[in-house]
């Protein structure tokens, strides 16, 4: 099908195609580059030590391998608007249900944590004073009301935007990056008397200075932070030339996104080693204040709250394509399938909008915002597993029920059925490890009874239609 037929097709009720490939690559990489890195990093190195690196770099292949099944599925046939229309074709309507209205909580939850981290973020300018209950659900108001008004404007218009505050952010790692090597090599030392030095990764208790215990709990936030990476599939309805941008996209932005957590971390725990690191500060904000350069860290402060609010940005558009899609499926209300005449989903954002305020009440119940913000990062952790397992159940049935298609494919993941199965092991095994800690088993312990929700929905609403 060309571009010339698809732009027709798509010209009346439909999603357009108004999204390049720079488009593409930037909203994936701003929807993962967000609070997994900038706030949850410093839990992580508290937790794990310099092992986290190794924790990254695995969880990018296994993230990578579900990508690379996800763009062979998108490609097999490109009336595919997302991974709701593929599950619905190869496994059944049951699946297209549950992996939309799963990813839409996913990005709920993550819009929930973002709300935590802005409000986190903005104590830097109110002299680190915590804000009242009743400050941070106004702060929460104000968040998503912006956000909103960005989703309303049109699809290219929204890629635009997004681009340029993905950009933002990926200049500022590779700043803290450059600037934290110019410390090593000159030898920095801070007020505290630390030297900055690559021998800190190893110097305080070796790579592992928490033994097997703190390498498993340094799993929970380290995979959070690569949430996102498969906006790739719900942004496939308003790609040009699919084709040719998919797989660059697919194959490009995990290896990014390793390079940028692996090389920025590597580079903060070699200027403050891992044990002087506060799990409750941003270690990138930290970075600059160790230095004493005080304006350097209210940039910094201004970076990683722009990244937060371009995660939530991402994470809007995200469930509102995903109630775009279960509208026309009629899994969800039909309202959620109308375009307004910039052909945007608008009811479909206004549901998500709500559901967000519902969301802020949190700031008031659970004030403490890192414990906010574990509990509802560990709960779409465990809800973003449970779909990329779906995408591989679903390449597992298109592999042996349509091998004519996986035969002519361009685009094949490595390893195929083997490389699946190995995958969901590994994500089945992350799911457990969140069972060790505290904190994680509470969200874990929640989880359930959003599966019963969803069941009772589908066998009362859906099914019979």
């Amino acid at each position: 099908m060309s571009n010339e037929n698809i732009t027709l097709q798509e010209e009346g009720e439909d999603l357009k195609r108004s999204l390049s490939n720079r488009h593409l690559q930037l909203i994936a990489i701003g929807g993962a580059i967000g609070t997994g890195l900038f706030m949850g990093s410093g839990k992580t190195i508290s937790l794990a030590g310099p092992s986290i690196l190794f924790i990254y770099m695995i969880i990018g292949l296994m993230v990578f391998f579900v990508m690379r099944a996800l763009g062979e599925l998108l490609l097999s046939n490109l009336q595919y608007k997302s991974f709701i229309d593929f599950s619905t074709d190869l496994i059944g309507p049951w699946a297209g249900y549950f992996v939309g209205w799963t990813y839409w909580l996913c990005w709920i939850t993550i819009g929930i944590a973002d709300l935590s981290a802005i409000i986190y973020y903005l104590q830097f300018f109110n002299h680190g004073v915590p804000f009242s209950p009743m400050e941070g659900v106004m702060i929460s108001i104000a968040s998503i009301v912006f956000i909103m008004g960005l989703n309303l404007m049109t699809v290219k218009l929204f890629g635009e935007l997004e681009f340029w505050f993905a950009l933002i952010k990926i200049i500022a790692i590779v700043v803290l990056i450059l600037a934290g090597l110019w410390m090593i090599f000159t030898g920095f030392t801070s007020e505290a008397g630390q030297v900055a030095s690559f021998t800190n990764l190893w110097n305080h208790g070796g790579m592992f200075p928490t033994g097997a215990d703190g390498f498993l709990a340094g799993f929970q936030i380290a995979i959070f932070a690569f949430v996102g990476v498969e906006l790739v599939g719900t942004t496939a309805a308003e790609t040009k030339d699919p084709e040719k941008n998919l797989p660059k996209a697919v194959n490009s932005i995990p290896i990014r996104i390793i390079i940028f957590y692996v090389l920025a971390l590597l580079i903060v725990m070699s200027v403050t080693p891992w044990n002087k690191i506060d799990p409750n500060i941003s270690p990138f904000v930290n970075l600059f204040s160790q230095a004493g350069i005080a304006a350097a860290a209210i940039i910094m402060n201004l970076v990683v709250l722009s990244s937060v609010m371009s995660s939530m940005n991402s994470g809007v558009f995200s469930t509102s394509r995903m109630l775009f899609g279960l509208s026309r499926e009629e899994q969800a209300p039909k309202p959620f399938g109308r375009l307004n005449r910039r052909a945007v989903p608008a009811n479909a954002l206004y549901f998500s909008a709500v559901c967000l305020l519902l969301g802020a009440a949190l700031q008031y119940f659970v004030p403490d915002t890192v414990k906010a913000f574990t509990l509802a990062t560990t709960l779409s952790t465990i809800l973003f597993i449970l779909v990329w397992i779906i995408i591989l159940w679903s390449y597992l049935v298109y592999y042996k029920t349509r091998p004519e298609l996986h035969a002519k494919s361009t685009f094949k993941l490595p390893g195929g059925p083997l490389t699946c199965y190995v995958v969901i092991t590994f994500f089945i095994g992350v799911i457990y490890v969140l069972s060790l800690q505290e904190d994680t088993m509470q969200a874990l312990m929640v989880s359930p009874l959003w599966l019963l929700i969803l069941a009772i929905g589908y066998v009362c609403f859906y099914k019979k239609k």
